[in-house]
């Protein structure tokens, strides 16, 4: 008869030795699951560290940017401000500019009529002029027909020495102009 508990003894040494083989090769899984979770959580929680770090970045930069995006609001309504005070006074000037063209252009118009008056006046002077010059020349024309006349006459000249001298009058017209 065989000894039945040696065999027990063997069974249950053998078992045993299974027991604690599958009992090491568990812990072995478990530890190294664990490990590759503890490492995928590691690598998890620096992601999400530079997540945050990220999104922090991300904030200020916005943050900067609204800022950024403010002081160029305000500089663009200032700009506009002066854009349009530059365009009020621009009109302003130019409507200043334009009455006083007008007012060149009456002037001018008021001069170029004061000489074509002038011009007139001018014209009507040298037509009188001209008129006294033949004048002139006629009477000039008679004294010189006397004076030869005189002088050809020499013969009665005692006699005509009795008379009194003739006298001339120069008596001006009075020209009216036209204007």
């Amino acid at each position: 008869r065989p000894d039945l508990a040696a065999a027990l003894r063997e069974l249950r040494a053998q078992y045993e030795a299974l027991a604690a083989r599958n009992l090491q090769a568990a812990e072995d899984w478990y530890r190294a699951r664990c490990a590759r979770l503890h490492e995928r959580a590691a690598r998890s929680q620096e992601a999400v560290r530079a997540s945050r770090r990220e999104a922090g970045e991300c904030r200020r930069q916005l943050q900067a940017r609204l800022v950024e995006m403010e002081s160029l609001r305000g500089a663009h309504q200032s700009l506009e401000r002066q854009l349009q005070e530059l365009e009020e006074r621009h009109n302003a000037e130019a409507a200043g500019l334009q009455d006083t063209i007008g007012q060149l252009e009456d002037d001018l118009r008021n001069t170029k009529n004061e000489m074509a008056r002038h011009l007139r006046e001018y014209q009507d002077l040298l037509n009188v002029k001209m008129a006294l010059d033949i004048e002139i020349a006629a009477y000039r024309k008679l004294l010189e027909g006397e004076e030869t006349l005189f002088n050809m006459g020499s013969v009665g000249l005692p006699a005509l020495n009795s008379l009194p001298s003739p006298t001339y009058s120069f008596q001006p017209r009075s020209f009216s102009s036209s204007t």
